[in-house]
């Protein structure tokens, strides 16, 4: 079943990196959203930490096709399931805000540092 996943950087098929395009271009646009959170650069890419408080972080939704895709995306964002603590990013659970203002949840990576 597809899953929607929020991308804020280099995860979007217009900016992904060659290692990681050919997973990219099995997503589905499902539209722009955001989230609420603060926007970290951390130089080659950015990091997202996730705050309700904090202002909105532009972004578009996609759908994940299927587990191996997810798969790719998790090892090129350096998430480890099995292992979360010595994970970059981690996969989580979030809101994403739509332009009608009604909300998805979707996967979102957030930095883990």
């Amino acid at each position: 079943m597809p899953t929607p996943l929020f991308i804020y950087g280099t995860l979007h098929p217009d900016r992904a990196p060659a290692e990681i395009a050919s997973a990219v271009r099995r997503l589905t646009s499902i539209g722009a959203a955001t989230v609420r959170g603060r926007l970290l650069d951390l130089g080659a890419y950015p990091g997202v930490l996730l705050d309700t408080t904090a202002p909105v972080i532009p972004g578009e939704l996609f759908l994940v096709p299927d587990d191996e895709t997810l798969a790719a995306l998790d090892a090129y964002e350096d998430f480890r399931p099995a292992s979360p603590e010595a994970s970059l990013f981690l996969r989580v659970e979030a809101a994403a805000t739509l332009p009608d203002g009604s909300s998805l949840n979707c996967w979102v990576y957030i930095y883990n540092r």
